[in-house]
């Protein structure tokens, strides 16, 4: 059973998973202190997260992370499923630095010094956007010229075969 992942995709995969499972990995069982930071920075752009208490979400976060940095490096999940997830999160860390004051310069995208730290998060959306891509449009295997020369010879050899 072939897995449902070509080798263009391996690299991607592997650098956008591994980044974020270290990620969810550091912050399984954050401190009092880290989780009221965490929570408060993502509350004050998502308002819905003010009803989650800091430590859960926190835990939330981490679990979250670990899941979407799993499923990217897990040949087995598919390129769309893994893409889909990828996108999600880094649009929500897209969404941190485009709404928290601060983050980019006035009038521009460009990130002051606070926001550089979430605005390299960019490459994260760019694979899971790739990804994404990759994984729902039609995969037709590649032929190669040899292959294609073979199998036109097989064509001809039978073609003959049949007028006889």
């Amino acid at each position: 059973m072939p897995l449902p992942i070509t080798l263009s995709e391996i690299a991607p995969r592997i650098s956008a998973g591994a980044f974020i499972l270290n990620s969810g990995l550091g912050k399984r069982g954050a401190d009092e202190q880290a989780a009221a930071g965490l929570h408060g920075f993502a509350a004050g752009t998502y308002p819905f997260l003010k009803n989650l208490q800091p430590r859960q979400f926190a835990s939330l976060l981490s679990t979250s992370e670990i899941v979407i940095g799993a499923a990217l490096l897990t040949p087995v999940v598919p390129t769309a499923v893994a893409g889909l997830a990828l996108t999600v999160f880094s649009g929500g860390l897209l969404g941190l630095y485009l709404r928290t004051p601060g983050m980019h310069k006035p009038g521009s995208l460009a990130p002051t010094e606070q926001g550089l730290a979430i605005a390299k998060d960019i490459w994260l959306l760019g694979i899971g956007i790739g990804l994404l891509t990759r994984g729902t449009i039609d995969r037709q295997p590649r032929v190669t010229v040899k292959k294609a020369q073979k199998q036109a010879k097989k064509a001809a050899r039978e073609a003959r075969r049949t007028v006889r």
